[in-house]
C-alpha cells in the first residue's frame, strides 16, 4: 500500500515535469496525508525532490551545474498559497521587483496576512512579516509594492526620476480601475507625489 502510494506520487511528479512545487495537498486524491508527507520527505532524502521549506518540495530542473532553483519570489508565492495567505514584496524586495534597484537583497522581505516566519533558501533568507489588514485592502498587485517602495526610499529622498519610473510601471497595469481604487487608499504624501 505504502509502496503503491509512493509510486503514484513519483509518477505524478515525473509526468508533470520539472520546475513544479508540491505539498501534501497536491495529492489529496490519495486520501492519505500522513503517508504522502512521509513519502515526500523520503523523496527529498533520496535527492529526487528538494525540500524548499516545511511541507513544500520542488522537482528541480537539472543542469550541468546541478539543480536549478526557482526565484525567491516563486518560492514565497508557493508558500503563501500553501498557507492560503497573501504576500506583498516589501523594502528592498519591492524596489527590486519594480526595477528601481538592481541590488538583489540577501534577505527578501514580504508582508503577509498569514503566519510570520523565516525560511532559509540556500544563502538567501525569506522573511514573512505580519502586516496590518489595510495593506491587503489594495486590489492591484503593483500598487501596494509602489507604496512600500516609496516608504523604503523615504519622502525626502524621492526624485522626479523615481516618480516617472513608478508612473510608467503603473500605466502598464491592465486594470486601471484597480489602480484608481488603490491610489485613493494610499497615504496622503504618496498621493501628492504620484498625482495620478
Amino acid at each position: 500500500m505504502v509502496y503503491s502510494i509512493s509510486q503514484q506520487i513519483k509518477d505524478v511528479i515525473l509526468r508533470n515535469g520539472t520546475d513544479k512545487f508540491y505539498t501534501a495537498g497536491d495529492f489529496a486524491d490519495l486520501h492519505n496525508d500522513p503517508v504522502v508527507t512521509r513519502t515526500l520527505s523520503r523523496l527529498a532524502k533520496s535527492g529526487f525532490v528538494i525540500r524548499i521549506s516545511q511541507g513544500v518540495y520542488l522537482y528541480p530542473k537539472q543542469t550541468e551545474f546541478g539543480s536549478k532553483l526557482p526565484t525567491v519570489y516563486e518560492v514565497a508565492k508557493t508558500i503563501a498559497k500553501k498557507d492560503k495567505s497573501d504576500i506583498i514584496p516589501s523594502g528592498m524586495t519591492a524596489l527590486n521587483e519594480l526595477g528601481l534597484s538592481t541590488q538583489i537583497p540577501m534577505k527578501a522581505i514580504y508582508l503577509t496576512n498569514g503566519t510570520p516566519r523565516t525560511i532559509k533558501l540556500g544563502k538567501r533568507t525569506i522573511v514573512f512579516k505580519h502586516s496590518v489588514p489595510k495593506m491587503f485592502s489594495y486590489k492591484s498587485k503593483t500598487f501596494p509594492m509602489v507604496v512600500l517602495a516609496l516608504k523604503e526610499i523615504g519622502e525626502e529622498n524621492i526624485t522626479e526620476e523615481i516618480i516617472s519610473s513608478l508612473k510608467e510601471v503603473l500605466s502598464k497595469e491592465k486594470k486601471q480601475d484597480l489602480i484608481r481604487h488603490d491610489y485613493n487608499l494610499a497615504p496622503q504624501w504618496i498621493r501628492k507625489k504620484l498625482l495620478l
